[in-house]
């Protein structure tokens, strides 16, 4: 067990490594621990206020720490089963809260955070791949944070989860935009495919950012025990974010669909020049065939044995002027 006060918090660095992080603040001294033993004191001090941390824990690691703060075995399986959906519930007089952390490399990876919120605790229960105590607000000042109430700890690490959404979105708005100029300039199946994987992402990102914004929404229009009035304000904050997250997603969504047509658009147009210059080449050769056919070639042989043939002399010549006024007019009108 680890005694800190409010300035020494940002020293810290999180590992992420680790299962189980206990952070216990009476005022602005924070006190940190990752000792399951620990908790059942903390929690009995009736002015502190505990945060339990939980990386990637075991079914019987939630457990063990559900039946010490008392949380309702429903939501514990909730929180054991990670295939579940942005949400906020209310059970035994604990708000059961779901978000989703959203991070991009190649694709949108999906991170379930759970929340469990009591009057004197709050509990986390995140994979290895999104660090909550990571948070700016936190490393600048776990103690100030806490020294709130639980209510302002949930809105610094919900806050922290919407604004990891921002950078995807920007991603995702840089590559709209780079797939456009591709297509405009060769629209070839990779950039098909590339759109129509662009398409699937933004289904995945609709199914946290749609259920999220409703979580917010219930948070700030209800009356929660839990979640004090002047809290409410900073959550209406995170549920502005979400509304401009919401808006821009479904201009993504216009985007992406007016690439795809404008690749149909670009490879039809293609296609029309391609018709066009076939056409313009069969013009040229049945003009061609056609004089030929006429005047027959019969003085062909004698004219290249060097005999006289100036009837195909003259006949050639008028063949290749043909030609020539054709592909002048093809090219005058655009066709070659």
């Amino acid at each position: 067990m680890e005694q800190t006060d409010e300035a020494e918090v940002p020293q810290r660095t999180p590992d992420v490594a680790s299962t189980l992080y206990i952070a216990r603040a009476k005022g602005r001294a924070v006190t940190e621990s990752d000792s399951l033993a620990d908790l059942a004191s903390f929690v009995s001090e009736p002015d502190s206020i505990v945060w339990i941390d939980l990386t990637d824990p075991s079914a019987e690691l939630i457990g063990a720490i559900s039946r010490e703060l008392g949380i309702h075995q429903l939501v514990v399986e909730d929180i054991v089963d990670t295939d579940g959906r942005a949400k906020l519930v209310e059970v035994d007089g604990l708000l059961h809260m779901v978000l989703f952390g959203l991070t991009r490399d190649r694709a949108i990876e999906l991170h379930e955070v759970d929340f469990v919120i009591g009057r004197q605790f709050l509990l986390s229960v995140h994979p290895r791949t999104w660090d909550l105590r990571a948070a700016h607000r936190l490393r600048s000042g776990l103690g100030a944070v806490m020294s709130r109430g639980t209510d302002a700890l949930l809105w610094a690490l919900s806050d922290a989860i919407v604004d990891g959404y921002f950078p995807v979105f920007d991603q995702l708005a840089d590559e709209i935009d780079g797939l456009e100029d591709h297509i405009l300039e060769r629209p070839d199946r990779e950039a098909l495919q590339r759109v129509l994987e662009m398409k699937r992402e933004l289904i995945r990102i609709r199914h946290v950012v749609a259920p999220s914004r409703e979580v917010l929404n219930q948070l700030t229009s209800r009356e929660h025990e839990l979640i004090r009035e002047p809290q409410v304000l900073y959550f209406r904050d995170i549920y502005d974010h979400l509304v401009r997250l919401t808006d821009e997603f479904d201009s993504f969504r216009e985007l992406t669909a007016a690439t795809i047509e404008l690749y149909l658009s670009t490879v039809n147009n293609n296609l029309t020049v391609i018709m066009k210059r076939l056409t313009a080449a069969t013009v040229v050769l049945a003009g061609i065939a056609a004089v030929a056919g006429v005047f027959g070639m019969s003085e062909a042989s004698s004219a290249l044995a060097g005999q006289e043939g100036s009837g195909f002399w003259l006949v050639t010549i008028v063949t290749v002027a043909v030609a020539a006024t054709v592909l002048a007019v093809l090219r005058r009108i655009g066709w070659v």
